[in-house]
């Protein structure tokens, strides 16, 4: 036993021996001081380096609201140091859904409902519940200790996970346990609210937006699995007249384009080679930039722009004799088939050679006739017809003329168009399958991580270690605090990566229908081997096999796997058990991940860090062009984190240490707003894929942060003998279920299609809904949907002071 100072006026009991003959006790010291110092250092550090660089270096912090035409409503922030804060918050729902559209609003909403969320549970934790905890918790004798080593010490006593009772059992006052399950109720009622009515507001918003656009991607509907008796523009035109929803403005069947875009490819990879060539027989080998780029070259003077004629002259215009007047050596290759008959020969001149024979194949190729697929994307003269076509079953087979809103053009990604519905299914299906084995191999390190937080967990492996860490606080506070929080931000940071590499193969349609994807794929991740598998006895029985020097191999880890998940019983009483365990862990989490890690995604740390290394490995005024586009701003990376967080709030919430875990969320949330807040806005650039549906995926999942919260709460006082109030908890996990059903039948096809009645169509002169100004303007925007590679001019290389170089920079 050992004596802890008092903090705040509180004294508590504690005991370090709490030993039972299931899952081992948390014997770490409680470091909440450290990790504030540690959190605090980095994330102030960060935040002073943004408001320093952030007027300085404009062309990465507002490259949003320089190059994009929707951010031009936005207020100018201040050059002042803190001056843009106010600004940014005063910056309305309003602004925010028409500069950044409606997946920033949703996104946003999200955390402005988790901060309402931990706002008033915060309250009711530190008014209601602590000072029951106080007055009524005699789990452990004295002597005394802090209030945070209390609330943050091992929970849930009295039964053994495996059914046997504890060597050293001590129950908890029996009607005191009674508040676990009021305030079990009054949680899940208030986020149930709370998720209801955000959800009310965001799908009013989305029926507003979307019923008053009128663009081409609005009137549009995606049509698959066409009969081949219809893979023609006038047959299908036809078909769709035919069945008296509406007249039909145009229609693109998706062709078998492989060859195209292999032409293409190779010509992308051509021209880069060729400016890489020309570089460097000119020798410019070094970047302009502006004044307020990132440091590394000087700014160049500006040039005028090339006049008409200039414009027709062809922008490689290079003396094909090197000899002639120009002393400057010429880049030579070696040609020749397999290393037969090779010889030298002028770089440039090689290059530009294939350059033109590939153009005149692709000229060719665009004339050519191709093999119809089973999609094609039909554009309404009206919203209302489109509409109408979505939600209606046109044809009595399965999966036959399935109409669904088509993306924008931009995000289509048209190889996957030309790919048999069947090769999809065997992607998608085949790489969900991978994601759930890797989830499985992914345990091993992540179960390994968690023995570090449990001193019984090291002994089992290492006595050694383990009488280390009993003699050095220093040392203890490093391994079981620091590195495994550290380690597993590392991790999450990586692997998102990888799924993000995935869900790229795995045949959608849409750029939107990828990113959902990665939300999910992210989210499994984080929940399952994060959240799951460290409050489960997995962890436990994967040590034990270490310990014992048993073969960890893939089949016992499935059995131990299979174990844990078959009993419900079995789930809930390891999650009342790790819970209180693993308090200590998650606080720090919350706290690095919020004070320490949102204000280096403010800085951009990743996009500042890695420029010296691209800027070194730049070659062309492409690559240098490239250097300063605004970073992409990720809905799938950003989005599964601050969920997982809200769901280990939520489970926590009641437990004497909801009131830490609660607070430090609201700061997590809070500081999370402001960052994705300002970049949504100001500084990356994020293309409206999926139009907001991501909500319907943050409802199911905080509803099962919900069922695992009940699950915990009834298994602890289970736990303690409190049986009758345990079986009262046991309802709410049928009623969370409906909640989840419920929505899907109500609010999902609101999420989904645009309501008749929201539609609100312009009407012309002519009677028209669709004017011709309207079609020419979305023209001229370029908004058709064609594969680009059919149409998109043939430019020629960038090279220094071309127009292509010039337009960029103007």
């Amino acid at each position: 036993m050992t004596v802890h100072a008092l903090q705040d006026g509180i004294t508590l009991p504690r005991s370090d021996n709490d030993t039972h003959t299931g899952l081992p006790t948390d014997t770490r010291r409680a470091d909440l001081p450290t990790q504030l110092v540690i959190s605090t250092t980095l994330g102030l550090g960060a935040f002073l380096t943004f408001c320093f660089l952030r007027p300085r270096w404009s062309s990465l912090y507002a490259a949003r609201k320089r190059q994009l035409g929707s951010a031009a409503s936005l207020p100018n922030l201040p050059k002042t140091f803190f001056g843009w804060i106010p600004v940014l918050w005063g910056i309305t729902d309003e602004q925010v859904l028409s500069s950044a559209g409606l997946d920033a609003y949703v996104f946003l909403s999200f955390f402005k409902m988790a901060i309402r969320f931990l706002s008033i549970a915060a309250v009711l934790a530190l008014t209601v519940l602590m000072p029951i905890h106080l007055h009524f918790d005699r789990s452990v004798p004295k002597p005394q200790v802090s209030f945070s080593e209390w609330a943050l010490r091992p929970t849930g006593r009295g039964m053994n996970v495996l059914g046997g009772k504890d060597k050293d059992e001590i129950k908890l006052d029996g009607p005191y346990l009674w508040v676990y399950v009021v305030f079990v109720y009054i949680f899940t009622a208030l986020a149930v609210y709370l998720l209801l009515d955000q959800s009310k507001r965001v799908l009013a918003v989305r029926q507003k937006c979307l019923g008053n656009r009128v663009t081409i991607t609005d009137r549009t509907v995606k049509l698959s699995g066409i009969p081949r008796v219809l893979r023609s523009e006038e047959a299908l035109k036809e078909y769709i007249e035919g069945l008296g929803i509406g007249k039909v403005d145009s229609i693109t069947i998706c062709r078998n384009w492989a060859v195209l875009d292999r032409l293409m490819a190779q010509r992308q990879d051509l021209v880069r080679r060729l400016e890489e060539v020309y570089v460097v027989y000119t020798r410019h080998c070094r970047a302009r930039r502006n004044l307020d780029t990132l440091p590394f070259a000087r700014p160049s003077p500006p040039q005028p722009l090339p006049s008409e004629d200039e414009e027709t002259q062809p922008l490689l215009s290079w003396d094909p004799h090197p000899s002639r007047g120009d002393d400057r050596p010429r880049m030579m290759v070696r040609v020749g088939l397999w290393g037969l008959k090779r010889k030298k020969v002028d770089a440039i001149d090689y290059l530009a050679m294939k350059l033109k024979a590939l153009d005149e194949k692709i000229v060719g190729a665009r004339k050519k006739e191709y093999e119809p697929t089973s999609i094609a994307f039909v554009t309404m003269e009206s919203v209302a017809s489109a509409v109408v076509v979505i939600q209606a079953v046109l044809d009595p087979r399965a999966n036959r003329m399935t109409a669904t809103q088509a993306p924008a053009p931009s995000n289509i990604v048209w190889e996957n168009t030309y790919r048999s519905r069947g090769t999809r299914l065997i992607c998608s299906w085949g790489i969900s399958i991978l994601v759930s084995l890797l989830s499985i191999v992914w345990l091993i390190p992540v179960t390994g991580l968690a023995g570090l937080l449990n001193l019984s967990d090291i002994r089992r492996v290492s006595p050694g270690l383990a009488d280390l860490l009993e003699g050095s606080p220093i040392i203890s506070s490093l391994i079981q605090n620091t590195l495994p929080t550290a380690v597993l931000t590392l991790f999450n940071i990586l692997v998102p990566y990888f799924y993000d590499w995935l869900s790229n193969r795995q045949g959608q349609i849409s750029q939107g229908d990828v990113e959902l994807s990665l939300i999910s794929k992210n989210f499994f991740f984080t929940f399952f081997n994060v959240f799951f598998a460290f409050t489960t006895l997995l962890r436990v029985e994967v040590l034990t096999c270490v310990a014992s020097g048993t073969a960890l191999t893939y089949k016992n880890l499935w059995e131990q796997l299979k174990g844990s998940l078959s009993d419900t019983t079995r789930i809930a009483y390891a999650l009342a058990r790790s819970l209180g365990n693993l308090a200590s862990f998650y606080v720090n989490l919350i706290i690095l991940q919020g004070i320490g890690m949102f204000p280096f995604r403010l800085l951009q740390f990743g996009s500042v860090a890695l420029y010296p290394i691209m800027y070194a490995g730049a070659k062309t005024p492409r690559d240098f062009a490239e250097l300063v586009r605004p970073s992409i701003f990720s809905y799938g990376f950003f989005l599964p984190q601050p969920i997982l967080i809200l769901i280990i709030c939520i489970v926590y919430s009641v437990l004497p240490s909801g009131a830490l875990i609660l607070g430090f969320g609201w700061v997590y949330f809070v500081i999370g707003y402001f960052t994705y807040k300002y970049q949504l806005l100001y500084s990356m650039d994020h293309p409206q894929h999926s139009t907001g549906q991501a909500w319907s995926m943050i409802f199911y999942r905080v509803i099962l942060g919900l069922v695992v919260f009940q699950l915990a709460m009834a298994g602890f006082l289970a736990i303690n003998h409190a049986f009758t109030r345990s079986f009262l908890i046991v309802p709410l996990l049928p009623v969370s279920i409906w909640f989840a059903w419920m929505f899907s039948k109500v609010y999902v096809p609101l999420n989904k299609f645009i309501a008749l009645k929201a539609v609100r169509e312009p009407e012309f002169a002519n009677g028209s809904t669709v004017s011709e100004d309207m079609m020419e303007e979305e023209r001229e925007k370029g908004e058709k949907f064609i594969n680009p590679n059919l149409v998109i001019p043939l430019e020629d290389s960038w090279v220094i002071g071309s127009r292509y170089q010039q337009r960029h920079q103007e």
